[in-house]
């Protein structure tokens, strides 16, 4: 629960009537002279974890104050509250932790989480964001170190897409956690044990989701950075009888889909006749595959022909019918070609004009890979989408230089633009802030009774079509991040009028859809701002 102190900003007046007088500085300063204060801290800290920490500490201080010097400056600011930076913090969270963001929830707790959820002094929360720590970015299962995963994703709620932030409970689900060397570690703050078995997960989990909507009636729940298949499993088990999604299948298969759908704008060419090739097949792989096979199949493909044009590739190789260790998600794309565990060697043999990376191995997209794919077709797309930056499969740089120029890439986090031969190539960055802040908004001045694919295909599409003729132009594949905040009103306006026009909300629809979700977005300002 952050605090909504205003320092230096409270009147003469105020002070008075609060007993502040003689307990803060004289001058009496406006936020924006508050803000310039807190970028001159920034601007002294050595890095951008420093950095983070600063904000962090910022935002549980004075939350108006974190969320004016974050939304001033979006561009700047998003990578040091979440990802990169944030993968950084994951990896020492027990040695830089200060205090408690949110709350902490552990197995043990599994027949009271109700009365422990009570102890949250807000009463109207609307969105839950949990994690268990299973699988935080690229760097695997790091237990209670994810617990700045949530923070920060809801932190881009508001950042992103001004969703109130009053109504927002970041949550670390304490599962135990598999690293033992950070079970070892003398500051590490979670169970020191091991996960159990998937059976007592799901148990922890049914009766976490009965006692966060008993407590919360109505609340959205955002499942976050769960071991691959605790998440495919999860998702599926709740998103008919609950309020819930999970951002890393739907929302990085929309973020995703988006991008697609910008190249292929670009290139003329329809959903329906690409060939998509996937290095990794776990939770996101499947994702992003399930979530482009329902986008074809509105286009007009059946199931098994959009199926068909999309293939899986992951640590033991090729998906295809020999193999006996594919799990329930992954066995519907088994294709009926010869083994192989040759990256290279599949690119030549299926000629995509699609690739995906989520695979979390850095430089898997090796020059034979990336030429394979030039050869493959005029204008490749490749996407190599893991993050934090040392495990992207390929940098722009390369994916340009060994395709001269022609290639059309989006990675996971932001690269810088690349200049080869006199011409600016401007990578995308297929993250998904674009997505499931909007989603959040538009679920926010909507309240549908649940959460479906079909919100998460029309977030990709509003986000495409957000990309300008010029700026298709010059190969980038998302909007520009320095005016986020009206991209995603726009995304969140047509989500909302999808889900209206199907039906699926339980608040009467407003004559002008976009006011209403501008009426009710959040503005960083003291003005009525409780203490």
């Amino acid at each position: 629960m952050t605090q909504s102190s205003r320092g230096t900003a409270y009147t003469e007046a105020e002070r008075e009537a609060r007993g502040l007088e003689g307990l803060l500085p004289t001058a009496v300063e406006t936020l924006e002279r508050q803000v310039e204060r807190v970028l001159g801290h920034l601007a002294s800290k050595p890095d951008d974890v420093e950095r983070y920490i600063y904000l962090q500490e910022l935002s549980t201080r004075n939350e108006t104050l974190f969320y004016a010097t974050v939304m001033s400056d979006p561009v700047r600011f998003v990578p040091i509250v979440y990802d990169p930076t944030i993968a950084d913090a994951c990896l020492t969270y027990g040695h830089i932790y200060r205090q408690p963001q949110g709350m902490y929830l552990h197995r043990h707790m599994k027949d009271r989480f109700a009365e422990v959820l009570r102890n949250w002094p807000v009463r109207d929360v609307r969105f839950i964001c949990v994690s268990s720590g299973g699988r935080i970015l690229g760097l695997g299962d790091i237990g209670a170190n994810g617990a700045p995963i949530p923070i920060g994703k809801l932190q881009l709620y508001t950042a992103c897409a001004a969703v109130p932030p009053a109504g927002l409970l970041p949550v670390h689900l304490d599962i135990g956690t598999a690293n033992a060397a950070l079970r070892a570690d003398a500051l590490y703050t979670g169970l020191r044990e091991e996960p159990p078995d998937s059976d007592e997960v799901d148990a922890v989990v049914d009766a976490f989701m009965a006692a966060a909507n008993e407590v919360f009636p109505g609340v959205c729940v955002h499942f976050e950075d769960w071991k691959g298949d605790d998440a495919i499993r999860l998702l599926a088990r709740y998103r008919d009888r609950y309020l819930v999604y999970n951002d890393d299948i739907q929302g990085t298969a929309s973020v995703a889909l988006a991008g697609l759908l910008t190249a292929l704008q670009i290139k003329g060419e329809a959903l329906a006749d690409q060939r998509i090739l996937f290095a990794g097949a776990g939770s996101a792989g499947i994702g992003i595959a399930g979530m482009i096979v329902t986008a074809m199949r509105e286009a007009g493909a059946s199931e098994d022909e959009a199926r068909s044009r999309i293939t899986l590739f992951d640590v033991n190789g090729l998906i295809e019918t020999s193999r006996t260790d594919l799990n329930p998600s992954q066995a519907p794309y088994a294709r009926d070609a010869e083994p192989t565990r040759d990256l290279a060697e599949a690119v030549r043999r299926i000629r995509p004009t699609v690739l995906v990376g989520v695979s979390t191995v850095g430089g898997l997209f090796t020059e034979a890979v990336v030429k394979a794919m030039a050869e493959a077709c005029d204008r490749p797309v490749i996407f190599p989408l893991s993050n934090p930056t040392d495990k992207a499969e390929c940098t722009p740089e390369q994916a340009y230089g060994w395709t001269d120029g022609r290639a059309l890439v989006a990675c996971g986090v932001q690269f810088p633009d690349v200049v080869r031969d006199g011409r600016t190539f401007h990578p995308g960055q297929a993250n998904n802030f674009y997505i499931f802040p909007a989603l959040a908004l538009a679920v926010y001045a909507t309240r549908p009774e649940r959460i479906d694919d079909a919100m998460f295909i029309e977030a990709a599409r509003a986000t495409a079509d957000q990309v300008s003729h010029a700026e298709r132009g010059e190969g980038m594949l998302y909007p520009r991040q320095d005016n986020i905040l009206e991209t995603e009103r726009t995304t969140a306006t047509r989500v909302a009028e999808s889900i209206f026009a199907r039906g699926l909300a339980t608040v009467e629809r407003p004559r002008d859809i976009r006011a209403f979700i501008e009426a009710m977005s959040y503005r960083p300002t003291y003005a009525g701002t409780r203490d």
